[in-house]
């Protein structure tokens, strides 16, 4: 059998777009040789069952779920976390399951979604962004009362304080609402602080983290929360197509990803914080902090022509999606530097051709 596909240099070498663009390796691949063949929509497969525990134990939760998606394992954990409409969900205003989801928010779980721009420009906060935005459950009949709260980590690369989690958690405690966090790069988060993910998690009643961002899984998340939730979760699963047979073809695969490439992220985060340097350095101003593996350039403040941007990246052989730079393990080191000189040409031109262009949809 040729495995050159799976020893050669990644396709994704090049590939900034997104860390969801990694390829699977050998190791990944020769894993199928022990991936068992039960039904998982049975819950017979063992390989699956093995998964969702180790997710489980590493997080402190009771039990797991194996989802295809982090988008279906959102939208499941926010249907479960609600009873009766009419209710509304807080979430920040770039969050994923309020712009990514394809509305999902509002036609799978018919919620009211409450996105709030957090005051701090980085995170939201309980006493300036929920507070001010909370929507009590006071017998008011004219409103729809917030009943879930979803929080990010990481969100546009950068990490939720856990101090600010203990708060907003604390706060749902005390008023009968639920908080789920999207934890899709919650590995990121982790390895930056050093914060043990069983910490984060213990804060929220449900959390999804993704396999195939950032750690390199070709497909799948698992959702973490107690065995009663995750019971309903596999039931809306089903409902929504997401049951899988021999699943433990997919899932052997993860689990080699999270022994493998966990430790392999903090490299992502040294990259990516050095191009944030290089673009500080020559006067490049960022959206955001650059506290992970993310790197976002400010198109409008620094006039750059998002297709220009594009066309540059393009010629120097590299694909970067807009201002929008993330950094994942299988990026070479010729890519790397390539990338510097993309920003570096991008606000060259721009000072000569500044773009005065509307915004775009980068996320």
């Amino acid at each position: 059998m040729d495995f050159s596909n799976f020893t050669n240099q990644s396709p994704a070498h090049n590939e900034f777009r997104s860390d969801t663009f990694t390829t699977p390796t050998l190791s990944m691949i020769q894993s199928l040789a022990k991936a068992t063949l039960g039904d998982s929509v049975y819950n017979e497969d063992k390989t699956t069952i093995e998964l969702e525990e180790k997710v489980a134990k590493m997080t402190g939760k009771p039990a797991g779920l194996f989802c295809v998606s982090g988008t279906l394992s959102n939208q499941i954990a926010m249907r479960v976390n609600l009873m009766q409409p009419p209710y509304s969900i807080l979430c920040d205003y770039r969050s994923h399951v309020y712009i990514d989801e394809a509305a999902g928010m509002a036609t799978l779980c018919q919620a009211m979604p409450q996105p709030i721009i957090p005051k701090n420009g980085i995170y939201l906060t309980l006493e300036d962004d929920i507070l001010p935005n909370f929507i009590p459950d006071d017998g008011e009949i004219h409103v729809a009362p917030t009943k879930l709260i979803c929080l990010e980590n990481t969100n546009h690369g950068m990490i939720f304080p856990i101090e600010e989690i203990k708060k907003i958690s604390e706060f749902c405690k005390k008023n009968d609402v639920r908080l789920h966090l999207d934890g899709a790069r919650l590995w990121n988060a982790h390895v930056a602080t050093g914060i043990p993910l069983a910490e984060y998690c213990q804060y929220f009643d449900s959390v999804s983290l993704c396999l195939s961002k950032t750690l390199g899984a070709p497909i799948g998340t698992v959702l973490v929360a107690d065995k009663k939730f995750i019971q309903k979760a596999n039931h809306f699963k089903k409902q929504n197509g997401g049951g899988i047979r021999q699943s433990g073809i997919l899932t052997s695969m993860a689990i080699t990803a999270i022994d493998e490439n966990l430790p392999k992220l903090k490299q992502t985060h040294e990259r990516a914080k050095e191009l944030g340097k290089f673009c500080e350095d020559n006067g490049i101003i960022l959206e955001h902090p650059v506290e992970t593996n993310m790197v976002f350039v400010d198109l409008n403040a620094n006039k750059i022509d998002p297709e220009k941007f594009v066309e540059i990246a393009k010629k120097h052989d590299v694909n970067i999606y807009y201002g929008r730079i993330v950094f994942h393990y299988q990026i070479s080191e010729e890519s790397f530097q390539k990338s510097k000189k993309v920003v570096l040409e991008a606000i060259q031109y721009a000072r000569e051709h500044p773009f005065e262009g509307g915004s775009i949809h980068k996320y």
